[in-house]
């Protein structure tokens, strides 16, 4: 059943009164999807978020709950959407993204990727709407060419622990594609790098939540092989730029488009980079690879660059400072202890 946990009062100050239109975006309640609300609202759309909760949390949207141009609905994608969501833009971000997550339902996650397109393109259709892919460089798998450029097929395992989410994610691209080329729908799919920042979940399962978390915790960071394995680190704030200069760009590209920070940086570089940011004395040990972890990971952004105007701004020495700030009020939160101002925190004011 579909609940809303909408609470109006009149519009922030500071909008722009342009009324851009109405936008649904999916796994509103996320890490991304938040910040993609957020932006919208900014740029003076009303504003749908639609998560089922598993792994968005109420607390990330609490700056815009009161907002009069947002509305949150409890509901999830794999289920028949309510059927008076009329808008005009559809942006589909409704996958769990860590593997910890991800594996922990595989037969959801695919039925996410795979029944979740059809409802929401469905949905495009009935409204005429442009839609929104969030689709993932996981579908390069365990990349045989370096960087990865869009025109790159993959190499990707189709039956191990992984494939729930990076065969998902495929098979959503074959959809909205397909639906393009039969109905005409106007559709966008940007293929996700690495990306990090606040609202991170402090279990999340990715390397750079991780390593603050344990980090902050005085916890040995947990660095997965030998820590050579390449990663390509995107700050939010970027990311989310790029889905608007995609949605907003006067034509379809007839391919998903490579999002992500080209800088390309070790785990045991990035590992070292989280201890002088924290401050901490945790140790780095090292623990077996995971099955099918890709061994290098970097995006060509050269189509978003030539054809968008987009490429990524914040240096990872910045946008680690701002997570590592905001991962540590989160923990003081969570649990009372005394932080490095020397007060204690009351603890429990987020609820995770």
């Amino acid at each position: 059943m579909n609940r809303l946990i909408k609470v109006l009062k009149p519009v922030r100050s500071g909008r722009k009164s342009i009324d851009r239109g109405r936008a649904l975006v999916t796994g509103g309640a996320g890490f991304l999807g938040s910040h993609l609300c957020e932006r919208l609202l900014a740029d003076g759309y009303e504003v749908i978020a639609l998560d089922n909760f598993r792994t968005g949390k109420r607390y990330n949207l609490a700056g815009i709950a009161r907002d009069a141009a947002f509305t949150c609905i409890s509901h999830d994608v794999v289920d028949t959407l309510p059927t008076d969501l009329a808008v005009d833009e559809i942006y589909n971000l409704a996958c769990p993204a860590s593997p910890p997550h991800y594996q922990a339902d595989p037969i959801h996650t695919f039925k996410t990727s795979v029944l979740g397109a059809i409802n929401l393109l469905e949905l495009a259709r009935r409204h005429n709407a442009k839609i929104f892919q969030a689709s993932t460089s996981e579908v390069y798998g365990d990349p045989l060419v370096h960087p990865q450029p869009e025109g790159y097929f993959g190499n990707v395992n189709t039956h191990g622990p992984r494939a729930c989410y990076d065969e998902g994610k495929r098979s959503a691209e074959t959809l909205f594609f397909d639906y393009a080329r039969t109905y005409g729908l106007d559709i966008r799919v940007a293929r996700i790098f690495n990306t990090y920042g606040p609202r991170m979940r402090p279990d999340d399962g990715r390397v750079v939540s991780n390593f603050i978390v344990q980090a902050l915790r005085g916890d040995d960071i947990t660095v997965y092989g030998n820590g050579t394995q390449t990663r390509s680190f995107c700050y939010v704030d970027d990311l989310i730029e790029g889905f608007m200069r995609l949605m907003r760009s006067p034509a379809a590209p007839n391919h998903p488009v490579n999002l992500g920070n080209p800088g390309e940086f070790t785990v045991m570089e990035l590992a070292e980079l989280v201890l002088d940011y924290t401050n901490s004395r945790s140790r780095i040990v090292h623990r077996p690879l995971p099955v099918d972890d890709p061994r290098q990971r970097r995006p060509d952004i050269s189509f978003a660059e030539q054809h968008l105007g987009w490429k990524p701004k914040v240096a990872l020495s910045e946008g680690l400072a701002c997570t590592a700030g905001y991962f540590e009020a989160l923990l003081d939160r969570r649990q009372p202890r005394t932080s490095r101002g020397g007060h204690l925190s009351s603890g429990g004011a987020l609820a995770l």
